[in-house]
């Protein structure tokens, strides 16, 4: 009897320390499928925020890219607004060692080249510690360049256009259509010299001059801007501020850029950080079209066409 009672207490013993062993490998079980769940789910957040930040992740040290693209002006992609904060962002974002505005742009608004060429201004000097340089890839002309002179340094392909220090106001004259159509123009207007360069009126010499004084005003703020960015590298002439052009290699001969170079030259050989980050503004297709609708509106409104840098 006490040979049977001692086998049921083993028994009993391995039965109950098979029990304990299942418990703890369903407990260790459950543990690690949620140890799983959590990694996945840790994965997965991550591949989510990577994904929402897209091309602003910067690993190490990188280089900030800011392109300008386009004709510079409220209704388009290179609008002040946008570009200003795209600065913004990169140079505050870390790890950044210095910030790239890569030019591609004929020019366009002085208000809005003025603008960007302003916030750059003062973000390098908010930041001292990451330069902001500006690359010219096929063109800088006129606003383009006008925002260029902003930055510490100007790289140039040896074929990029640069220059067009200049403004330009355009437009028709109809009034011989109108004669030989015979269309009587109609115009009723409260102030003297609201209808003023009226295309289907005769030009006045009155118009001619006021516009004309308009446009050497912004001129004259254009070139304060270029001898203040650029300082002493400048090589002055009477052609320079005439509204030419040049290739990126007489540009460098002219002071108007420092040296040769590239997005990628650039931000491997001067800031040391080939690893770039796009901070480029993105748009979708409702912005840009109530963007070109008010700028439109704004130009029918003043019945003329916006003095231009360009």
């Amino acid at each position: 009897m006490a040979d049977d009672n001692w086998e049921r207490d083993v028994i009993g013993k391995l039965a109950a320390d098979i029990v304990v062993e299942q418990r703890r490998a369903r407990r260790w079980g459950i543990f690690w499928r949620f140890a799983a769940a959590a990694l996945i789910l840790a994965v997965g957040v991550s591949l989510f925020a990577v994904a929402g930040l897209g091309h602003k992740v910067c690993l190490d040290r990188c280089t900030a890219v800011v392109r300008i693209d386009g004709e510079i002006d409220r209704g388009e992609k290179a609008n002040a607004e946008a570009i200003v904060d795209a600065l913004k962002q990169a140079f505050e974002y870390p790890k950044v060692a210095g910030v790239l505005v890569v030019i591609n742009s004929p020019g366009g608004s002085p208000v809005q080249a003025g603008q960007i060429h302003d916030e750059l201004k003062r973000l390098r000097a908010k930041h001292p510690d990451k330069p902001g340089h500006a690359v010219v890839e096929d063109m800088a002309a006129s606003g383009g360049y006008y925002i260029a002179a902003a930055a510490d340094r100007i790289y140039v392909d040896k074929a990029s256009i640069v220059g067009s220090i200049g403004v330009i106001m355009s437009g028709f004259g109809f009034t011989g259509a109108i004669d030989k159509l015979g269309v009587e123009r109609r115009v009723i207007a409260a102030g003297r010299n609201k209808a003023f360069l009226d295309p289907f009126q005769p030009q006045k010499p009155d118009d001619v001059a006021h516009i004309g004084g308009m446009l050497q005003e912004v001129h004259e703020q254009f070139i304060q801007v270029v001898r203040v960015g650029r300082g002493a590298r400048l090589k002055e002439s009477p052609d320079l501020y005439s509204g030419l052009v040049w290739t990126g290699a007489r540009a460098i001969q002219l002071g108007l850029a420092d040296d040769l170079g590239s997005v990628h030259s650039v931000a491997r050989e001067v800031f040391q950080a080939p690893e770039l980050v796009d901070f480029t503004p993105e748009e979708n297709f409702a912005d840009r079209l109530s963007r070109r609708l008010g700028s439109m509106l704004a130009r029918e409104a003043l019945g003329l066409r916006a003095p231009a840098l360009r």
